[in-house]
């Protein structure tokens, strides 16, 4: 869901990118993400493409041919960042961990001592495929120790749990605005540390990638310099300052309790249907809920029927999860109590008729134990 006043944002009369009045946006964007990334990071902008162009951008300006980066891969999209590393011609060590598992400090800690030198350290903060939730502060410690850059993919969590960039000491960190920042798809939020524009600068070979080379679209987002690079999309910024402030105006603290309130809800509600979490208890994701379906039911027709009986859409399994999860998202606008019961009172009903559930009401009653405990 997307609040009505970003919509109205991106009907906002268009103005050039150079415009100074487009400029001004261009520094309240900036000053808003370091307050989501909790950072005082002067390279803080939005690179112009999704979550996939900030995955893609974090990598070819840090990774030249022969460097070696360990990539924590326990879902999708650790797998997908190993690959881009090998495409800059580097080593990408895969750590790996059954999906739905974190991947173990110790871990990490053992690939750096056996691999040399490492330049870069890669971990997915929320793996969307599998709804597990990395802790990142030991790994941190560790890059530190062993003089590694620490890479963090925080397209699913930025706004919906803390992501404290300096305090943990990250030196590169992406966004998508599509998920808890409730803004339409097109932006990746980025953040550099000092350390990792050092190694940006150092650099021996070109980056890869003249559209997304960080040390070109810095000039662009520069206070004082703003030298053209691209035509940045100017209705889609628009609505991301939009949307930031309303992330501001909410508190970060009281936003991140919503989500996970919203989550222990509809955990308890799905456990009473027969669906158990994918991830640990401690390690589950506050804005996307990962359950294992029993192969008694026919996930994908009662995916398919909630969408086009209730209006309902949940994702399925990915790779070698596919048909045998959901994975259900309450982020930014879409976590709210009341989209978590309507979900919940859908899942009955079609179970109901299926002959999957007997008793009607379990799964909302687990839900509301949740709600009136906090009212307590």
């Amino acid at each position: 869901m997307v609040h009505p006043r970003v919509l109205r944002a991106l009907s906002t009369p268009l103005v050039g990118h150079l415009d100074p009045a487009f400029l001004g946006i261009m520094n309240d964007i900036q000053t808003l993400l370091r307050g989501v990334f909790q950072t005082k990071n002067r390279f803080t902008i939005a690179v112009s493409g999704t979550g996939s162009a900030g995955m893609e951008a974090s990598m070819v300006n840090i990774v030249e041919p022969g460097d070696t980066v360990i990539v924590g891969v326990n879902g999708v999209f650790g797998t997908r960042w190993a690959t881009i590393v090998e495409r800059c011609g580097g080593k990408a060590i895969r750590v790996e961990a059954p999906w739905g598992q974190i991947i173990e400090p110790a871990a990490i800690e053992q690939a750096l001592r056996q691999s040399g030198p490492v330049k870069a350290v890669a971990i997915v903060h929320a793996e969307t495929s599998t709804g597990a939730w990395q802790p990142l502060e030991p790994i941190a410690r560790l890059c530190r120790e062993h003089d590694s850059l620490f890479l963090v993919d925080a397209v699913t969590s930025l706004g919906g749990a803390p992501v404290e960039v300096d305090r943990w000491g990250i030196d590169v960190c992406y966004s998508g605005t599509q998920k808890c920042l409730s803004c339409p798809p097109g932006l990746s939020p980025f953040t550099l540390s000092e350390r990792a524009l050092a190694a940006i600068k150092a650099r021996r070979t070109p980056c890869q990638s003249w559209y997304l080379d960080l040390s070109l679209i810095a000039d662009y987002w520069a206070e004082g310099k703003r030298a053209y690079h691209h035509t940045a999309p100017i209705s889609m910024l628009y609505a991301l300052r939009e949307a930031l402030r309303l992330v501001d105006e909410e508190g970060l603290p009281a936003r991140f309790a919503r989500h996970q309130l919203n989550s222990d809800a509809v955990t308890a509600g799905l456990i009473e249907l027969g669906l158990q979490p994918l991830p640990p208890t401690g390690y589950r994701l506050p804005m996307l809920t990962c359950v294992t379906v029993p192969s008694s039911m026919p996930e994908a027709e009662i995916r398919r029927d909630l969408l086009s009986m209730y209006g309902i859409e949940i994702g399925g399994g990915l790779g070698p999860l596919t048909g045998k999860v959901w994975r259900i998202g309450f982020m930014g606008e879409s976590s709210t109590e009341a989209h978590v019961l309507t979900l919940l009172n859908a899942l009955e009903e079609i179970c109901i008729r299926g002959g999957w559930l007997s008793t009607p009401g379990i799964a909302l009653r687990a839900a509301a134990r949740v709600y009136n405990r906090k009212a307590f």
